[in-house]
């Protein structure tokens, strides 16, 4: 990519985003779109816009995000969003701390530096602008190259300081939410897997009532045994969905008799897609088929609480003392049976991976494994063929005929501006499903759990993929003679294409922040989707809210794609330091932005009181590991002497995680006795807590006790405690 072509890109990014952000401006203030722009609020029972829509500044919203404390965040939109912000934070301090002395120092070292050869450049053209403030313009020998020495212990050193004390902050943030005196059902409760057989003559619910109650008689409260709900819940989702239909054609039929009195009831034909079959009166078709569902369910309800008692149960206890001591015990001598672990919230409950076994969840995650092995093998040669064909000067080589019209001045800067990096965000954008689904094969039993486990997968896809992929497939496949002709140049080829890939990065993450940013800010997609639902499909309230629905921050992709950039940023902020500037823009626009989204939009769908962190503390690290190893290999293809002082970086950083793994760690997997013993403000409803885990399939239209006593078990102590 040439100068123009990168200036360009950067010009036309910033107008993208400047645009975008006048439109939020403008959107934002139209009563009209509060339910895009302030659903979070909304929910919440709160003043979309305080004060009113046209009194509001424009530009009051940085105002609000900047003077917004961590507490204002964690009411609004849970802890997991504050750890959220603690990240974005740390990764800001370690990019500016770094940057204040790199940027002053590195920067006049590489102008200053004569001693290298054209061909050496950092931008696989002729961006000799940026060039000349990197590392590769220096010579492989000489006193300049201790500079980048001192810098990447400097970098290191910065990481250490942050990432220390993030972990003790977001730890002190776990703390005090789990001390918090509100009465929350999940802090009553352990999930019990790996049930053993139950006894001839008895049932699955006094097996394990009598288990517990012999080990914890003063605390055990009851429990409820969990059952195969696929059919139940299959009827329950029918008649839910026949519900909706109903009061669907209610509403269009009483929006129709305003109009003409003497409008003929709805109608439609009970077939293939409303196309085929007898037609019925639509209104009484779905009352005929809600209460036979009705009676199917119930029937199904009995016959499920009697009948399908699986190999797992929630446990339930009336002090939460008791019940985080209890999932931090050893039940029985052979692990793979009676395991137990703190519940999750009622709401992130996987269902259907409760029953799997001990051995059954190894195998899966093992299998699972070796798929994403596979695919991040596999998925690396189209991404490093994308990388290498999004290359103009590859592109007219593999197809000749389009080098007319690549060859104007116009088309050409433009599509070396956004081609490669349109390429690849367009690709990524198929993967995390895939690992969504990947992650609740494994047989893990909450929300939480599935989305940290395939962020982790899709952090190191991105990273093996992304990263190393698009590095190394342009340099192979434009270096593919000399390597055939000399195959031991291999490494010294690829060492090379780091820097050489700096533009590309650069533009790359320039679009991210620009424009993506810019995106998330507007809204503009969410806000055409649902007034085109609002216009030409929604009839009732509930379907109106449903088309503005919010959803989350999205964790399983969000965090990823923030650690690419972040991997990116240092493996680049010593070799070219002119990157550290946008490392620094795209985390900060991201910790403004993201904080007014968090305020006013997303909707958290789980709080796991930042249960996530650990994992995101450990690929922060690795990224930081990574970097080491590349400045390893770096100064080791430049034949400097004294690289071996790089050495002990990386070992540095391995017992730095080991520290924090063996100090912290702990308290992220159980919660600590002293923290829930804190008094709370009133006396837990221990029924009320009991039920708020039942299935919604399972209490539909049922509030009876007697409908539970085959799967659920009565009280055994009639005391409850207040911690």
């Amino acid at each position: 990519m040439d100068f123009p072509s990168f200036l360009t890109s950067l010009a036309t990014s910033f107008i993208i985003f400047v645009v975008l952000m006048l439109l939020f401006t403008w959107l934002s203030r139209k009563p009209g779109n509060a339910e895009v722009y302030y659903p979070n609020r909304i929910l919440k029972g709160m003043n979309p816009v305080e004060g009113g829509y046209m009194t509001r500044n424009p530009f009051s919203w940085i105002r609000e995000a900047m003077s917004s404390s961590e507490t204002e965040i964690i009411n609004m939109s849970g802890v997991d969003t504050a750890v959220y912000f603690v990240f974005l934070g740390t990764a800001l301090g370690i990019f500016v701390f770094s940057g204040i002395v790199l940027l002053p120092v590195l920067l006049p070292v590489a102008a200053t530096a004569h001693n290298i050869k054209a061909v050496n450049t950092t931008s696989k053209g002729t961006f000799n602008e940026l060039d000349k403030l990197s590392m590769g313009q220096v010579g492989n020998s000489g006193p300049q190259l201790w500079a980048f020495v001192v810098a990447t212990y400097w970098v290191s050193i910065v990481a250490y300081f942050f990432l220390w004390r993030a972990y003790k902050h977001v730890t002190e943030l776990r703390a005090k939410a789990l001390m918090s005196p509100e009465v929350r059902a999940d802090q009553f409760a352990i999930l019990v897997r790996d049930i053993p057989s139950v006894s001839e003559g008895q049932s699955k619910k006094e097996q394990v009532d009598s288990f517990f109650r012999a080990i914890y008689p003063e605390t055990f409260y009851r429990s409820m045994v969990v059952t195969n709900n696929k059919k139940v819940n299959k009827i329950y989702e029918e008649l839910e969905g026949y519900k909706k239909k109903l009061e669907r054609a209610e509403a269009i039929y009483a929006e129709s008799e305003k109009t003409n009195p003497d409008a003929l009831k709805l109608s439609h034909k009970t077939g293939f897609l409303g196309i085929i079959g007898e037609k019925v009166d639509s209104i009484e078709f779905y009352n005929d088929k809600i209460k036979e569902l009705s009676q199917q369910l119930e029937a199904e309800q009995k016959v499920t609480l009697k009948e399908k008692h699986q190999s797992s149960a929630l446990v339930f206890f009336n002090s939460r003392v008791a019940a985080a001591s209890a999932s931090q015990n050893l039940h029985a001598p052979i692990v793979d049976t009676w395991t137990v672990m703190d519940a999750p919230e009622p709401r992130q409950l996987m269902w259907t991976n409760l029953s799997k076994k001990f051995y059954e969840r190894i195998i899966r995650q093992y299998v699972v494994y070796v798929i994403v092995f596979l695919t991040i093998f596999f998925y690396i040669i189209p991404i490093g063929f994308i990388s290498a064909l999004t290359t103009l000067d590859n592109l007219v080589k593999l197809l000749p005929f389009l080098k007319p019209v690549v060859n104007l001045k116009v088309i050409k800067t433009v599509l070396e501006a956004y081609l490669p990096q349109l390429a690849l965000i367009i690709f990524l954008a198929l993967l995390p499903k895939f690992l969504l689904f990947l992650s609740k094969a494994e047989g893990i039993p909450s929300e939480s759990h599935v989305v940290r486990a395939a962020s982790g997968k899709y952090f190191y896809f991105t990273v093996l993929n992304v990263f190393i992929g698009v590095t190394l497939g342009g340099t192979l496949f434009t270096s593919f003679k000399s390597i055939e002709n000399d195959p031991n140049s291999i490494f010294r080829v690829l060492a090379k294409s780091l820097p050489q890939n700096a533009t590309f990065f650069l533009t790359f993450v320039a679009l991210k922040f620009f424009v993506g940013y810019g995106l998330e800010l507007s809204r503009i997609v969410p806000l055409i989707i649902f007034h085109l639902k609002k216009k030409y499909l929604c009839k009732t309230e509930a379907e109106i809210k449903e088309a503005w629905a919010p959803g989350d921050l999205g964790y399983a992709t969000r965090f990823p794609s923030d650690m690419l950039i972040m991997t990116i940023v240092l493996c680049y902020s010593v070799i070219a330091p002119i990157i550290i500037p946008f490392g620094v823009v795209y985390f900060g626009l991201g910790w403004l932005l993201l904080r007014n989204q968090a305020l006013k939009v997303y909707v958290p769908s789980f709080e796991s009181y930042g249960r996530m962190w650990p994992h995101i503390h450990s690929r922060m690290l690795a990224t930081l590991i990574l970097f080491q190893a590349t400045m390893l290999g770096y100064f080791g293809v430049k034949e400097f002497k004294p690289t071996p002082v790089l050495f002990p970086l990386p070992i540095f950083s391995l017992i730095f995680g080991f520290i924090c793994q063996k100090k912290f760690r702990r308290f992220f997997i159980s919660p600590a006795l002293e923290v829930v013993l804190h008094e709370l403000k009133e006396v837990p409803n221990m029924e009320a807590v009991f039920r708020s885990f039942i299935p919604p399939c399972l209490s539909a239209g049922k509030t009876d006790e007697h409908q539970f006593e085959d799967a659920l078990s009565h009280v055994s102590k009639p005391g409850s405690s207040s911690v």
